[in-house]
């Protein structure tokens, strides 16, 4: 006896917070197209490889809204969720994303690496303060959504790396001024490109998480099991799953031994009503399965496979 507790496809949790991306992705190009041409005048490798991360964060967040607006499309017979992964596909692009730009970075920093061709730090100063600015901006703008969403924090972290991005071209343009020293453009090149691989390494994981339905962050599933077990007339449970459709659409199914005696019409109401109750205070989902077994059925296929 089966029973889907609940049916919802509610908008992603991407979908909620798309204004928030729009402006982000607004400042982002705005700043981009000043620091690549702040790095041209300048010279600066630090301030290109700033404005290439940002570049990025640009196109990141546009694959986040563009997979949100996929992801809120109507399911259909051939994809019963719609194609809310879409999201998570967004991410995965975004993160490898990064590693490609981390390494060329990383490639043309070594290259310079006892070459450093002298650079305009006036230019360079005032490009990586105008990005730090924008970067303050936009992470007081997804602060409020990072916790919500797998693309939106991938946002966030990103940006917040750029906020990095910048300092260490503030300080490498500061360096070159007091001392001359010209080879603290590239170290701050390589800084950049050691401070994105980790933020893009996270973000994979937690990608290949989804994609492996691993059981979301923060669940619990020896107390779920013990709270179904403690309702009334439940004999035992198994086969119980736990996985992320995207960000904000985790699924919970599970087959629920219970007693012969409480599987009438309104005793099979009652016990999915106690479930979806129980369920509902330990785990926050709308896409839960029970399928009801009675015990004498379950004995039978116990002796079955054995």
């Amino acid at each position: 006896m089966g029973h889907d507790h609940s049916h919802s496809h509610g908008i992603t949790a991407t979908g909620k917070h798309r204004k928030r991306l729009v402006a982000v992705l607004c400042i982002t190009l705005a700043v981009v197209l000043i620091q690549i041409i702040g790095a041209l005048v300048s010279g600066s490798l630090a301030l290109l490889a700033d404005a290439g991360h940002m570049l990025s964060d640009a196109a990141g967040v546009f694959i986040a809204l563009l997979a949100a607006w996929i992801a809120a499309r109507p399911a259909s017979d051939q994809r019963t969720y719609g194609l809310q992964r879409a999201e998570v596909l967004a991410a995965l692009a975004n993160a490898l994303v990064l590693i490609v730009i981390s390494v060329i970075i990383f490639t043309e920093a070594i290259r310079r690496l006892g070459s450093a061709p002298e650079v305009q730090t006036d230019v360079m100063l005032f490009a990586a303060v105008l990005g730090a600015v924008a970067n303050l901006v936009s992470l007081l703008i997804l602060r409020g959504a990072q916790k919500e969403s797998l693309n939106v924090r991938g946002a966030y972290l990103e940006v917040l790396g750029d906020l990095l991005g910048s300092i260490a071209v503030i300080a490498a343009a500061v360096v070159i001024m007091v001392t001359g020293i010209q080879a603290a453009d590239t170290v701050a090149s390589l800084l950049i490109a050691l401070m994105i691989l980790p933020r893009a390494w996270h973000l994979l994981r937690d990608v290949v998480d989804v994609l492996l339905e691993a059981t979301p962050k923060g669940v619990d599933v020896q107390m779920i099991r013990e709270h179904i077990l403690a309702v009334e007339g439940v004999v035992s449970v198994h086969d119980i799953h736990i996985w992320t459709i995207t960000s904000g659409v985790p699924v919970f199914s599970a087959h629920v031994v219970v007693e012969d005696a409480e599987l009438g019409a309104r005793g099979a109401d009652r016990i999915l009503d106690r479930l979806g109750g129980c369920l509902g205070s330990h785990f926050d989902t709308e896409h839960c399965t029970f399928q009801l077994e009675p015990a004498t059925h379950a004995e039978h296929e116990a002796h079955q496979h054995a």
